[in-house]
C-alpha cells in the first residue's frame, strides 16, 4: 500500500537585530544582556514558543553552525484540507508569530516579556505533500511602525512532504490484536500481536521457532536486564511478539527489567526504572535493536518519564533518542524526532549528541556508526492514560526508515511497549487489567 501524505512545516533560522539607542530610554533594550523570544501560531495546532537569538546590528548574515527548527508543524491530509480554506468562509491560512523582549514567563499573572511586533506569513500549502516550498526566508522589520522600525527579525519558513506509514491496533495490546495498515478510508490487515508472560520455557520455545540456540536468548537477557526475583511489588515477564501475517515472528519487545515499587513507595521511581527490550529477527535469533525505559514521575504532573536509546552491534551502550515525557492519566504522544525544536517535543530532550553520534558508547566515528540513517521525523505512537476504556495505539512511521516488514515491526513492537508501561507504571495500590496478571497474581 502507499504511504499517507504528510507535511513537515517548520521555522528555523530566528534572529533578532535591535539598534542600540544613542541616548539609552527606558524603552530599549540590549541585545546583549537581555533575552528574546516568540510565539509561533498556526490555526488549530498548539503554541509554540522558542528563543530568539540577538546579534549585532551591524550584521548582514547568520553566523555559526544551522540551528535546529525553532519550531515544527506536522500536518496530515485533513489538517491540510482544514488549513486549504476549502469552505467558502475560510480565509487563507496565515503563519503567526509575536516578538517578546525580556524572559519568557509570567511575574504575578502578568508576561513577563515586553511585545516587539508581529509577523504573519501567508501559507499556500497546494502541493506541499508532493514538493517542497520556502514561504519566507530572509529580514523583515518588525516594530509598531514597521516601515520606519529598524529592529529586524529573520526567520526561514518551510514546508516539505513528510509521507508516512500508519499502522493502528485493533485492540489493547495485552489482548493480541491484530495490527492494520492505514490508508486513507482503507484498513488492511499487515501484523498479529501475541501477549504473553515471559517464562524459561517462553524463552526456549521462541528460541526454537526462530531455530536459534537457546543460550543465545539467555544471552541478551543476562546482559540487558534482570531475571532475578526481587523482593516486594514488582511487576515482570511481560512480553509482546509480533508477527507478518505469514505467521512469521518480525519484532519483540520483552520486559527484562522488572517493574518495581521503590522502597517505602507505591511507585517505580526514576532511579530504578523498568526497561524493555526491543528486538527483531536476524540470522535465526533474536538481536536487540533498542531499549525503552520508564519510571513514574513525582509531583503534580504525576507523568510517565521514558527514555529510549538504540543499540549498536555487541554493545550494551546506546544513543538515547528519546527522552521526555507522558501524562499518565491523559495519555499523549510518543515521538521520535531528531530534527524537532527543542520546545518540548526534543530528541533527546537533554542531549548536546548530534543524532548520529553516541553517546557514552565508544569511539564510533559518522562513518562507522550504523545507525545515521535515522534523520528528522522517525516515528510517533498516540498512547491513551490509566483513564482511557481502551488503547488502540496508533503509529507513524516515516517512510524514508521503512525497507522492509521487519523495519516497521520493530516500530510496531515499541509503540506497543511505551502502552504497556502505562500500565506497568501503575501505582501499586490500583489494580491491572486480568490479561496483565498471571493466574497467581489474581488468586493472591
Amino acid at each position: 500500500m502507499d504511504p499517507c501524505p504528510f507535511v513537515r512545516l517548520t521555522v528555523a533560522n530566528l534572529a533578532l537585530k535591535i539598534p542600540v539607542a544613542s541616548k539609552p530610554a527606558r524603552s530599549v533594550v540590549h541585545p546583549s544582556s537581555s533575552p528574546c523570544f516568540c510565539k509561533i501560531r498556526l490555526k488549530n495546532f498548539p503554541l509554540q514558543t522558542a528563543v530568539v537569538p540577538c546579534i549585532p546590528p551591524e550584521n548582514q548574515s547568520l553566523d555559526g553552525q544551522p540551528q535546529p527548527p525553532a519550531a515544527t508543524f506536522h500536518l496530515n491530509k485533513s489538517d491540510l484540507d482544514k488549513l486549504a480554506g476549502k469552505s467558502i468562509f475560510a480565509g487563507k491560512p496565515y503563519l503567526k508569530i509575536s516578538i517578546y523582549t525580556g524572559r519568557r514567563g509570567t511575574t504575578c499573572g502578568v508576561n513577563s516579556g515586553r511585545l516587539l511586533g508581529k509577523v504573519s506569513v501567508p501559507l499556500d500549502l497546494a502541493g506541499t505533500e508532493c514538493k517542497p516550498c520556502v514561504f519566507y526566508n530572509g529580514w523583515i522589520s518588525v516594530g509598531k511602525d514597521a516601515k520606519r522600525s529598524s529592529a529586524q527579525f529573520h526567520l526561514n519558513v518551510k514546508a516539505e512532504p513528510d509521507p508516512r506509514f500508519v499502522f493502528q491496533f485493533d485492540g489493547e495490546p495485552e489482548c493480541s490484536p491484530q495490527v492494520f495498515q492505514i490508508q486513507g478510508n482503507i484498513r488492511q490487515p499487515v501484523f498479529t500481536c501475541k501477549f504473553s508472560f515471559r517464562s524459561n520455557a517462553d524463552r526456549n520455545q521462541r528460541s526454537r521457532s526462530l531455530q536459534s540456540d537457546p543460550g543465545s536468548s539467555r544471552g541478551w537477557l543476562s546482559s540487558f536486564g534482570s531475571e532475578r526475583e526481587r523482593p516486594g511489588k514488582e511487576r515482570k515477564g511481560w512480553s509482546i511478539t509480533v508477527h507478518d501475517l505469514s505467521g512469521s515472528p518480525v519484532a519483540a519487545a520483552s520486559m527484562v527489567t522488572p517493574f518495581v515499587a521503590s522502597p517505602g513507595s507505591d511507585r517505580v521511581s526514576r532511579s530504578n526504572p523498568g526497561c524493555w527490550l526491543i528486538l527483531r529477527p536476524s540470522d535465526g535469533t533474536w538481536k536487540p535493536w533498542g531499549r525503552f525505559e520508564a519510571w513514574r514521575e513525582r509531583g503534580a504532573s504525576d507523568c510517565l518519564g521514558y527514555r529510549f536509546e538504540l543499540i549498536p552491534d555487541n554493545s550494551a551502550a546506546g544513543i538515547v533518542l528519546a527522552e521526555s515525557t507522558l501524562s499518565s492519566s491523559k495519555g499523549g504522544k510518543f515521538v521520535i524526532d531528531l530534527g524537532a525544536s527543542t520546545n518540548g517535543r526534543s530528541t533527546p530532550g537533554n542531549s548536546a549528541s548530534p543524532g548520529c553520534s553516541p553517546r557514552g558508547s565508544g569511539d564510533f566515528g559518522y562513518g562507522l556508526w550504523p545507525y545515521c540513517m535515522y534523520r528528522g521525523f522517525v516515528m510517533s505512537a498516540s498512547v491513551e492514560g490509566e483513564g482511557s476504556k481502551c488503547s488502540k495505539p496508533a503509529v507513524e512511521v516515516s517512510v524514508q526508515h521503512v525497507s522492509c516488514t521487519e523495519d516497521a515491526a520493530v516500530f510496531v513492537a515499541l509503540s506497543a511497549a511505551v502502552d504497556l508501561s502505562i500500565d506497568a507504571c501503575k501505582l501499586f495500590s490500583q489494580k491491572l487489567r486480568k490479561e496483565l496478571c498471571q493466574s497467581h497474581d489474581l488468586l493472591s
